[in-house]
Protein backbone atom coordinates (compact mmCIF):
# COMPACT_ATOMS: atom_id res chain seq x y z
CA UNK A 1 0.00 0.00 0.00
CA UNK A 2 0.88 3.53 -0.15
CA UNK A 3 3.32 5.03 2.40
CA UNK A 4 2.80 8.19 3.97
CA UNK A 5 5.50 10.63 2.47
CA UNK A 6 6.03 7.76 -0.53
CA UNK A 7 5.95 9.73 -3.84
CA UNK A 8 3.55 12.42 -3.51
CA UNK A 9 0.56 11.15 -3.05
CA UNK A 10 -2.24 8.89 -3.15
CA UNK A 11 -4.90 7.77 -5.35
CA UNK A 12 -8.40 9.55 -5.65
CA UNK A 13 -11.94 8.80 -7.44
CA UNK A 14 -11.86 11.83 -9.36
CA UNK A 15 -14.50 10.40 -11.67
CA UNK A 16 -12.71 9.50 -14.71
CA UNK A 17 -15.80 8.05 -16.57
CA UNK A 18 -15.59 7.18 -20.00
CA UNK A 19 -18.63 6.46 -21.96
CA UNK A 20 -17.32 2.57 -21.86
CA UNK A 21 -15.05 1.55 -19.89
CA UNK A 22 -13.56 -2.07 -17.99
CA UNK A 23 -11.06 -3.63 -16.26
CA UNK A 24 -10.00 -7.58 -16.94
CA UNK A 25 -6.43 -8.98 -16.48
CA UNK A 26 -4.99 -10.52 -19.61
CA UNK A 27 -2.50 -13.39 -20.13
CA UNK A 28 -0.42 -12.35 -22.82
CA UNK A 29 3.04 -13.68 -24.34
CA UNK A 30 5.75 -11.76 -24.30
CA UNK A 31 8.08 -12.16 -26.79
CA UNK A 32 11.28 -13.95 -26.75
CA UNK A 33 11.06 -15.35 -23.12
CA UNK A 34 7.21 -16.64 -23.18
CA UNK A 35 6.65 -15.40 -19.78
CA UNK A 36 3.13 -14.37 -18.77
CA UNK A 37 2.24 -10.63 -18.04
CA UNK A 38 -0.86 -9.63 -16.44
CA UNK A 39 -2.73 -6.57 -17.99
CA UNK A 40 -5.45 -3.56 -16.76
CA UNK A 41 -7.61 -2.71 -19.86
CA UNK A 42 -9.76 -0.08 -20.05
CA UNK A 43 -12.11 0.09 -22.89
CA UNK A 44 -12.52 3.37 -23.97
CA UNK A 45 -15.12 2.37 -27.04
CA UNK A 46 -15.49 -0.72 -29.13
CA UNK A 47 -12.32 0.61 -31.18
CA UNK A 48 -10.23 1.76 -28.65
CA UNK A 49 -8.55 0.25 -25.78
CA UNK A 50 -6.02 1.91 -22.71
CA UNK A 51 -3.58 -1.18 -21.56
CA UNK A 52 -1.39 -0.44 -18.61
CA UNK A 53 1.42 -3.37 -17.31
CA UNK A 54 0.43 -4.90 -13.84
CA UNK A 55 2.79 -6.21 -11.33
CA UNK A 56 0.21 -7.26 -9.25
CA UNK A 57 -3.18 -6.53 -7.76
CA UNK A 58 -2.97 -5.41 -4.25
CA UNK A 59 -6.64 -5.59 -2.83
CA UNK A 60 -10.07 -5.63 -4.19
CA UNK A 61 -13.76 -5.33 -3.27
CA UNK A 62 -17.18 -4.64 -3.92
CA UNK A 63 -19.21 -2.40 -2.34
CA UNK A 64 -23.58 -1.90 -2.90
CA UNK A 65 -22.50 0.88 -5.88
CA UNK A 66 -19.67 0.03 -7.03
CA UNK A 67 -16.22 -2.68 -7.40
CA UNK A 68 -13.30 -1.39 -6.18
CA UNK A 69 -9.62 -2.85 -7.48
CA UNK A 70 -5.86 -1.74 -5.74
CA UNK A 71 -3.27 -2.21 -8.76
CA UNK A 72 -0.10 -1.89 -8.67
CA UNK A 73 1.40 -0.74 -12.48
CA UNK A 74 4.79 -0.60 -13.84
CA UNK A 75 4.10 2.60 -15.43
CA UNK A 76 2.10 4.38 -13.26
CA UNK A 77 2.93 3.17 -9.63
CA UNK A 78 -0.01 2.18 -7.33
CA UNK A 79 -3.54 3.05 -9.16
CA UNK A 80 -7.14 3.18 -7.58
CA UNK A 81 -9.93 1.68 -10.14
CA UNK A 82 -13.03 1.51 -9.49
CA UNK A 83 -16.04 0.09 -12.11
CA UNK A 84 -13.37 -0.98 -14.48
CA UNK A 85 -12.10 3.20 -14.97
CA UNK A 86 -8.71 4.24 -13.95
CA UNK A 87 -9.51 6.77 -11.03
CA UNK A 88 -5.57 7.85 -10.54
CA UNK A 89 -2.31 6.74 -10.05
CA UNK A 90 0.17 6.73 -6.96
CA UNK A 91 3.21 8.75 -10.46
CA UNK A 92 0.42 11.86 -11.49
CA UNK A 93 -2.75 12.10 -8.96
CA UNK A 94 -1.07 15.56 -7.16
CA UNK A 95 -2.21 17.27 -11.00
CA UNK A 96 -5.21 16.17 -10.86
CA UNK A 97 -6.01 16.97 -6.60
CA UNK A 98 -3.51 20.78 -6.55
CA UNK A 99 -5.47 21.58 -9.66
CA UNK A 100 -9.19 20.29 -8.21
CA UNK A 101 -8.53 22.16 -4.78
CA UNK A 102 -5.76 24.93 -4.97
CA UNK A 103 -6.93 27.24 -7.27
CA UNK A 104 -10.57 27.86 -5.54
CA UNK A 105 -8.63 28.50 -1.86
CA UNK A 106 -6.15 30.50 -3.39
CA UNK A 107 -8.28 32.94 -5.22
CA UNK A 108 -10.83 32.73 -2.36
CA UNK A 109 -9.62 35.83 0.10
CA UNK A 110 -10.21 34.07 3.15
CA UNK A 111 -10.94 30.47 3.01
CA UNK A 112 -11.86 28.86 6.06
CA UNK A 113 -14.99 26.05 5.66
CA UNK A 114 -14.65 23.55 2.59
CA UNK A 115 -17.24 21.36 1.17
CA UNK A 116 -16.57 18.37 -0.57
CA UNK A 117 -18.86 16.35 -2.57
CA UNK A 118 -18.02 12.68 -3.64
CA UNK A 119 -13.88 12.54 -2.76
CA UNK A 120 -13.74 9.08 -1.92
CA UNK A 121 -10.70 7.82 -0.22
CA UNK A 122 -9.52 11.91 0.89
CA UNK A 123 -6.89 13.08 -1.93
CA UNK A 124 -8.92 16.45 -2.15
CA UNK A 125 -9.66 16.40 1.52
CA UNK A 126 -5.56 15.84 2.35
CA UNK A 127 -5.04 18.93 -0.16
CA UNK A 128 -7.83 21.03 1.63
CA UNK A 129 -6.06 20.60 4.94
CA UNK A 130 -3.20 22.11 3.68
CA UNK A 131 -4.02 25.71 3.80
CA UNK A 132 -3.54 27.26 6.94
CA UNK A 133 -6.83 29.18 7.11
CA UNK A 134 -9.25 26.24 6.80
CA UNK A 135 -10.93 24.89 9.70
CA UNK A 136 -13.20 23.06 8.98
CA UNK A 137 -13.76 20.03 5.71
CA UNK A 138 -16.57 18.39 5.24
CA UNK A 139 -16.57 15.55 3.27
CA UNK A 140 -19.90 13.93 1.99
CA UNK A 141 -19.41 10.47 -0.18
CA UNK A 142 -22.39 7.77 -0.59
CA UNK A 143 -20.12 4.63 -0.79
CA UNK A 144 -19.28 3.89 2.69
CA UNK A 145 -17.37 0.47 1.62
CA UNK A 146 -15.44 3.01 -1.10
CA UNK A 147 -14.16 5.65 1.68
CA UNK A 148 -13.85 2.53 4.13
CA UNK A 149 -11.25 0.41 1.52
CA UNK A 150 -9.55 3.43 0.58
CA UNK A 151 -8.47 4.71 4.18
CA UNK A 152 -7.53 1.19 5.40
CA UNK A 153 -5.27 0.85 2.33
CA UNK A 154 -4.52 3.96 1.30
CA UNK A 155 -2.24 5.22 4.02
CA UNK A 156 -1.29 8.38 2.21
CA UNK A 157 -4.07 9.95 3.50
CA UNK A 158 -4.20 8.10 6.88
CA UNK A 159 -3.34 11.70 8.04
CA UNK A 160 -6.20 13.52 6.68
CA UNK A 161 -8.79 11.18 7.81
CA UNK A 162 -7.40 11.73 11.23
CA UNK A 163 -7.68 15.42 11.10
CA UNK A 164 -10.03 16.79 13.65
CA UNK A 165 -10.53 19.44 10.97
CA UNK A 166 -12.28 16.80 9.21
CA UNK A 167 -16.20 15.66 8.98
CA UNK A 168 -16.83 12.71 7.15
CA UNK A 169 -20.55 12.24 6.29
CA UNK A 170 -21.96 9.01 4.18
CA UNK A 171 -24.75 10.19 2.35
CA UNK A 172 -26.03 11.40 -1.16
CA UNK A 173 -24.46 15.06 -1.65
CA UNK A 174 -27.01 16.92 -2.61
CA UNK A 175 -29.55 15.47 0.54
CA UNK A 176 -26.65 16.24 2.60
CA UNK A 177 -25.96 20.01 1.38
CA UNK A 178 -30.55 20.65 1.49
CA UNK A 179 -30.68 19.01 5.18
CA UNK A 180 -27.30 22.01 5.83
CA UNK A 181 -30.26 24.87 5.00
CA UNK A 182 -28.07 27.12 8.03
CA UNK A 183 -25.12 26.17 6.81
CA UNK A 184 -22.60 27.56 4.64
CA UNK A 185 -19.28 27.72 3.20
CA UNK A 186 -16.46 29.53 1.25
CA UNK A 187 -15.43 27.05 -1.16
CA UNK A 188 -17.56 23.64 -2.65
CA UNK A 189 -16.08 20.99 -4.53
CA UNK A 190 -17.08 19.01 -6.94
CA UNK A 191 -15.12 15.55 -7.25
CA UNK A 192 -17.40 13.34 -8.62
CA UNK A 193 -18.18 10.84 -11.47
CA UNK A 194 -18.41 12.48 -14.74
CA UNK A 195 -22.33 12.95 -15.40
CA UNK A 196 -23.12 10.23 -17.79
CA UNK A 197 -25.73 8.66 -18.89
CA UNK A 198 -27.68 6.44 -15.83
CA UNK A 199 -24.78 6.95 -13.75
CA UNK A 200 -25.34 8.47 -9.36
CA UNK A 201 -24.03 11.82 -10.13
CA UNK A 202 -25.65 13.12 -13.33
CA UNK A 203 -28.47 15.14 -11.14
CA UNK A 204 -25.44 17.08 -9.45
CA UNK A 205 -24.29 18.69 -12.81
CA UNK A 206 -27.38 20.06 -13.42
CA UNK A 207 -28.28 24.25 -13.56
CA UNK A 208 -31.51 23.53 -11.20
CA UNK A 209 -28.98 21.95 -8.88
CA UNK A 210 -26.62 24.90 -8.78
CA UNK A 211 -29.36 27.37 -8.54
CA UNK A 212 -31.68 26.12 -5.99
CA UNK A 213 -29.37 24.02 -4.05
CA UNK A 214 -25.26 24.20 -4.49
CA UNK A 215 -24.85 28.59 -5.18
CA UNK A 216 -27.50 29.64 -1.46
CA UNK A 217 -24.75 27.56 0.65
CA UNK A 218 -21.77 29.70 -0.41
CA UNK A 219 -20.87 32.19 1.19
CA UNK A 220 -20.90 35.88 -0.29
CA UNK A 221 -17.70 35.61 -2.20
CA UNK A 222 -18.06 31.71 -2.19
CA UNK A 223 -16.25 29.83 -4.83
CA UNK A 224 -17.44 26.82 -6.36
CA UNK A 225 -15.00 24.24 -8.55
CA UNK A 226 -15.93 21.12 -10.22
CA UNK A 227 -13.69 18.47 -12.34
CA UNK A 228 -15.39 18.53 -15.66
CA UNK A 229 -13.84 15.49 -17.52
CA UNK A 230 -11.89 15.17 -20.45
CA UNK A 231 -10.87 18.40 -22.52
CA UNK A 232 -8.93 16.64 -25.18
CA UNK A 233 -9.13 18.75 -28.55
CA UNK A 234 -11.21 15.08 -29.21
CA UNK A 235 -12.88 14.67 -25.97
CA UNK A 236 -14.27 17.92 -24.08
CA UNK A 237 -17.70 17.62 -26.37
CA UNK A 238 -18.20 14.45 -24.09
CA UNK A 239 -18.74 16.83 -20.95
CA UNK A 240 -16.52 19.43 -20.38
CA UNK A 241 -18.47 22.24 -22.42
CA UNK A 242 -21.83 21.24 -20.93
CA UNK A 243 -20.95 21.53 -17.20
CA UNK A 244 -18.73 24.91 -18.48
CA UNK A 245 -22.02 26.41 -20.40
CA UNK A 246 -24.14 25.53 -17.39
CA UNK A 247 -22.44 27.05 -14.71
CA UNK A 248 -21.97 30.10 -17.11
CA UNK A 249 -25.95 30.21 -16.68
CA UNK A 250 -25.55 30.53 -12.62
CA UNK A 251 -22.86 31.83 -11.92
CA UNK A 252 -21.17 35.38 -12.79
CA UNK A 253 -17.32 34.85 -13.35
CA UNK A 254 -16.64 30.74 -14.77
CA UNK A 255 -13.24 30.03 -15.00
CA UNK A 256 -12.51 27.05 -16.69
CA UNK A 257 -8.42 25.03 -16.86
CA UNK A 258 -6.99 22.37 -18.31
CA UNK A 259 -3.83 19.78 -17.59
CA UNK A 260 -2.50 17.18 -19.01
CA UNK A 261 -2.71 13.92 -16.44
CA UNK A 262 -0.34 10.67 -17.80
CA UNK A 263 -2.21 8.33 -16.39
CA UNK A 264 -5.61 9.57 -18.24
CA UNK A 265 -3.86 9.50 -21.61
CA UNK A 266 -5.95 12.83 -22.45
CA UNK A 267 -5.86 16.55 -21.00
CA UNK A 268 -8.06 17.42 -18.41
CA UNK A 269 -10.48 20.22 -17.49
CA UNK A 270 -12.02 21.91 -14.21
CA UNK A 271 -13.99 25.06 -13.68
CA UNK A 272 -14.18 27.42 -11.17
CA UNK A 273 -17.10 29.71 -10.34
CA UNK A 274 -18.58 32.76 -8.60
CA UNK A 275 -20.16 36.08 -8.44
CA UNK A 276 -16.98 37.39 -7.87
CA UNK A 277 -14.57 37.83 -10.30
CA UNK A 278 -11.15 36.00 -10.09
CA UNK A 279 -8.23 38.69 -10.86
CA UNK A 280 -5.47 37.53 -9.38
CA UNK A 281 -2.09 37.81 -10.64
CA UNK A 282 0.61 34.89 -11.07
CA UNK A 283 2.99 36.52 -8.03
CA UNK A 284 -0.16 37.33 -6.48
CA UNK A 285 -0.86 33.39 -6.46
CA UNK A 286 2.54 32.89 -5.76
CA UNK A 287 2.30 35.06 -2.69
CA UNK A 288 -0.71 33.08 -1.21
CA UNK A 289 1.04 29.72 -2.19
CA UNK A 290 4.03 30.44 -0.15
CA UNK A 291 1.65 32.58 2.97
CA UNK A 292 -1.08 29.75 3.02
CA UNK A 293 -0.18 25.96 2.23
CA UNK A 294 1.84 23.87 4.45
CA UNK A 295 5.14 22.61 2.03
CA UNK A 296 5.76 22.89 -1.49
CA UNK A 297 3.11 21.96 -4.22
CA UNK A 298 4.72 19.88 -6.71
CA UNK A 299 2.51 20.87 -9.77
CA UNK A 300 0.91 24.39 -9.45
CA UNK A 301 2.23 27.72 -8.93
CA UNK A 302 0.72 31.20 -10.26
CA UNK A 303 2.07 30.89 -13.78
CA UNK A 304 1.20 27.50 -14.34
CA UNK A 305 -2.17 28.76 -13.56
CA UNK A 306 -2.38 31.50 -15.20
CA UNK A 307 -1.45 29.84 -18.64
CA UNK A 308 -3.69 26.83 -17.61
CA UNK A 309 -6.93 29.20 -17.91
CA UNK A 310 -6.22 29.58 -22.05
CA UNK A 311 -7.77 26.92 -23.76
CA UNK A 312 -6.37 25.79 -26.96
CA UNK A 313 -8.48 27.38 -30.13
CA UNK A 314 -10.91 24.30 -31.32
CA UNK A 315 -11.91 23.56 -26.78
CA UNK A 316 -12.19 27.31 -26.57
CA UNK A 317 -14.72 27.85 -29.67
CA UNK A 318 -16.92 24.96 -29.07
CA UNK A 319 -16.87 25.30 -25.11
CA UNK A 320 -17.06 29.67 -24.91
CA UNK A 321 -18.65 30.35 -28.19
CA UNK A 322 -21.82 28.25 -27.20
CA UNK A 323 -21.80 29.60 -23.71
CA UNK A 324 -25.15 31.77 -25.14
CA UNK A 325 -27.37 28.81 -26.39
CA UNK A 326 -29.80 27.62 -23.87
CA UNK A 327 -31.42 24.86 -23.60
CA UNK A 328 -28.19 23.12 -22.54
CA UNK A 329 -27.22 19.60 -24.43
CA UNK A 330 -25.08 17.22 -23.34
CA UNK A 331 -23.91 14.23 -25.80
CA UNK A 332 -23.47 10.71 -24.20
CA UNK A 333 -22.64 8.16 -26.50
CA UNK A 334 -25.05 8.32 -29.20
CA UNK A 335 -27.55 10.31 -27.30
CA UNK A 336 -29.04 13.49 -26.49
CA UNK A 337 -29.90 14.41 -23.08
CA UNK A 338 -31.20 18.06 -22.10
CA UNK A 339 -30.23 19.50 -19.33
CA UNK A 340 -32.77 21.96 -17.05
Amino acid sequence: MLGVGEMNHGLEANGHGKPVAMAKQQQLQQSGDHEETQWYEEEVHDDLKFCYTLNSVLHRGTSKYQEIALVDTKCFGKALIIDGKMQSAEADEFIYHESLIHPPLLFHPNPTTVYIMGGSEGSAAREALRHKTVQRVVMCDIDEEVVHFCRTHLSVNWEAFASDKLCLVINDARAELEKRREEKFDVIVGDLADPMEGGPCYQLYTRSFYEQVLKPRLHDGGIFVTQAGPAGVLTHKEVFSSIYNTLRHVFKHVKAYTAHVPSFADTWGWVMASDHPFTLTAQQINERITDRIDGELSYLDGETLISSTTLNKTVFHSSVTASSCSPLVLLLGHKQITWT
